[in-house]
């Protein structure tokens, strides 16, 4: 019966992410560890920063206890959720915290922002930095000399990548803790995978750079962000032709995304990319300036159109659908092994 509430639960709390978002009057779990990530990241950068091994070493560290301590306050809270007979307190918490590691509102609002204000024919130099300062806060490379056109393709990669590692990453992640708890609520459940994933990510995000320092304190980082989405990753590359307008074309528009996206160093960054690519008809990839380094992408979709505004708003119709296909698919697996077990 628990693991059955859990999983309304989980579908209350994308619900309640698609609509409302992170409250404001929450402290996002993303704070909680960042704030650590950066703690510990400064003090090793800070007193060994000339000192590779133990940088690389000291990285290991700092992820393996981001992650364990996301996963061991996650648990904690499922344990009492069922041992306590679905306990209000901590089924809120449950809630709030899966709703807390899915970004959908927040990244779909967050670039549609950006789309409307590129709208106006002639953008003057203040409206340009405003749009600058907005692209600045969802990528992590230099766009302050960027064009409008490098602006829109920044947002649009930035969103493509993100609505895996972002939204499609934690739900997948989530999803299996549910399953697990079927079985045992001793395994991992859906909010210590969902507070892991969500580390996992954050991790990447901060630390998990080529570059510097972070080449070595962020080297275990990125690469356990590449193992926990490399399936995710692959499940959007399958399911989301499934809608787009093409889907005649299904088996070469994969093939395709799959050979465009290799050609990146993420195993998972370019094929996500790609398929969106692909799917909205559009060319990604080329030159973009990181840390006063001009560093040239793998072009993906060489045939493909410049993204525009109305390219990234169909993106995000995308997103959405394939959100709303996979809860179709949860619910069918779900009482699927929930028939097989009992």
């Amino acid at each position: 019966m628990a693991e059955i509430n859990l999983f309304l639960i989980f579908l209350g709390s994308i619900g309640f992410d698609l609509l409302i978002g992170d409250p404001r009057f929450l402290i996002h779990p993303v704070q909680i560890i960042g704030f650590y990530i950066k703690k510990l990241s400064d003090y090793l950068i800070n007193n060994f920063g000339e000192n590779k091994k133990i940088l690389f070493w000291g990285g290991l560290v700092v992820s393996i206890s981001t992650i364990g301590i996301s996963f061991t306050f996650g648990k904690l809270i499922e344990l009492i959720y069922v041992q306590l007979g679905n306990h209000l307190f901590s089924g809120l918490l449950i809630f709030f915290g899966l709703s807390s590691c899915i970004a959908t509102k927040g990244l779909i609002s967050s670039v549609k922002e950006i789309v409307e204000l590129t709208k106006p024919k002639e953008i003057n130099n203040q409206n340009k930095i405003i749009i600058q300062e907005k692209v600045q806060r969802i990528v992590s490379r230099d766009v302050s000399s960027s064009s409008i056109e490098h602006l829109l393709r920044s947002s649009t990669e930035s969103l493509t990548e993100n609505s895996v590692d972002g939204i499609f990453g934690p739900l997948f992640w989530i999803f299996i803790g549910i399953v697990f708890m079927k079985f045992s609520i001793f395994l991992p459940g859906p909010l210590s995978l969902g507070f892991s994933y969500k580390a996992i990510s954050t991790l990447d995000s901060m630390i998990g750079y080529k570059y510097d320092y972070f080449k070595y304190l962020g080297f275990f980082s990125a690469k356990i962000e590449d193992i926990f989405t490399f399936v995710p990753s692959r499940l959007v590359l399958i399911t989301l032709p499934l809608v787009g307008s093409n889907i005649n074309e299904y088996i070469p528009i994969i093939k395709k995304s799959y050979l465009d996206g290799k050609k990146y160093d993420s195993p998972n960054a370019g094929i996500s990319e790609a398929i969106f690519a692909y799917i909205s008809d559009i060319k990604l990839g080329g030159k973009s300036k990181y840390k006063n380094e001009l560093i040239e992408k793998p072009i993906i979709n060489e045939t493909g159109n410049n993204c525009t505004g109305e390219k990234i708003k169909l993106i995000c119709q995308l997103i959405l659908k394939l959100l709303f296909l996979w809860i179709i698919i949860f619910v069918f697996i779900f009482f699927i092994i929930s028939n097989l077990i009992e």
